[in-house]
């Protein structure tokens, strides 16, 4: 394993964190390992908004959150010397909420799901009704919808550039959308070809599959944010939980990279991907460590209590369906090509109604 170091000056430690290590673990299969990622988009929006005047001391920061961009919002927050108050739901580990107490952010948790958008609608619903008291004196990210998200990934498009070039494939989770679309908008600015794989999970409407519950954390989600450009992707593939664990506990073993279960996810794909084109250069992002996760994914008893082991062979590769909805664990492939969601969506009714 090589470490490709980063020598960017650091004046704080949402500079010093902000951009990943790059690990070569394969020939030409790469490892972008973040500490937290949301720290990169927590930290450049708030810059933004402050210098556009829309944040300023005594305004309170609200975001609806229950992973690591509540996290970087938290320590950003907290140099600046900001208020924040994010709302979550019961998903959010006691260790993240420690955290978050810790740095001085105020922590509500949404006990109702809503029946459309689950928490992710009733977490919103609670922030809306929140900035309604405060009227002006409050700010809200948007981490689904502002530009300044996947805008706030140029450096670390630029960092993978400078160090393995820009022509590659990029493989990463979709959450927000922000960081692959963020990155593959500025790599493509200079080598128009890169590639992006999309990694998505079972029951996640990001990209079509019906909405339902998710033991896989920190990608897909039950509304469609602004931020996902569609026609970015040229792929896109859904890792199921068990695989994704397997994959992040294998990704350690091997490798002594400690990352999260989306890493361990997006390192199924791109080690896949790398093997199956040995002629490109295919580049991991790893969103996080694996701290958070200690008693979880690294427990095997836990495993076996959550039924999140993985029952026999690793599959080598995946399965290719014809569409989106009709892809099954453990592992699917669907070649985007580009297409919008709504001519993927469309292509499926077209389908069912021709004549039989």
């Amino acid at each position: 394993m090589n470490t490709v170091p980063n020598h960017m000056p650091f004046s704080g430690y949402s500079d010093a964190y902000a951009l990943p290590r790059i690990i070569r673990c394969e020939a030409n299969l790469y490892l972008a390992q973040f500490a937290f990622m949301k720290l990169l988009p927590a930290k450049y929006i708030i810059e933004q908004a402050l210098s556009r005047g829309e944040l300023a001391p005594g305004i309170k920061v609200l975001e609806t959150s229950s992973g690591t961009f509540a996290l970087g919002l938290a320590v950003v927050c907290r140099e600046l010397g900001l208020q924040l108050e994010i709302f979550t739901d019961p998903v959010m580990d006691k260790g993240l909420q420690n955290r978050l107490d810790s740095l001085g952010a105020e922590v509500f948790i949404v006990t109702e799901k809503a029946k459309q958008g689950g928490f992710q609608r009733s977490r919103l619903d609670a922030l809306h009704g929140r900035m309604r008291q405060l009227g002006q004196s409050c700010f809200w990210p948007r981490q689904y919808e502002t530009p300044d998200n996947p805008a706030a990934y140029k450096p670390f498009a630029d960092q993978i550039s400078e160090m393995v070039g820009a022509d590659i494939t990029l493989v990463g989770s979709v959450g927000s959308g922000g960081s692959t679309c963020g990155t593959i908008e500025r790599l493509r600015q200079i080598a128009p070809g890169a590639r992006l794989i999309g990694v998505d999970t079972f029951n996640s409407v990001i990209f079509g599959q019906p909405d339902g519950e998710r033991k896989l954390r920190g990608l897909g989600n039950s509304l469609v944010p602004g931020n996902v450009k569609h026609k970015l992707y040229d792929e896109v593939h859904f890792i199921a939980a068990p695989l994704a664990f397997t994959a992040t506990r294998s990704l350690h073993e091997q490798h002594a990279v400690f990352a999260g279960p989306t890493s361990g996810a997006s390192y199924t794909v791109g080690r896949w991907r790398a093997r199956e084109y040995p002629k490109e250069t295919v580049v991991v992002i790893c969103p996080d460590e694996g701290h958070r996760y200690v008693e979880a994914v690294y427990d095997q008893e836990w495993l076996k209590q959550n039924g999140c082991l993985h029952e026999g062979v690793l599959p080598d590769a995946p399965f290719s369906e014809e569409h989106p909805t009709t892809a099954l664990p453990p592992w699917n492939r669907y070649r985007w090509n580009q297409k919008s969601r709504e001519a993927v969506l469309n292509a499926l009714e077209d389908d069912y109604n021709e004549p039989r």
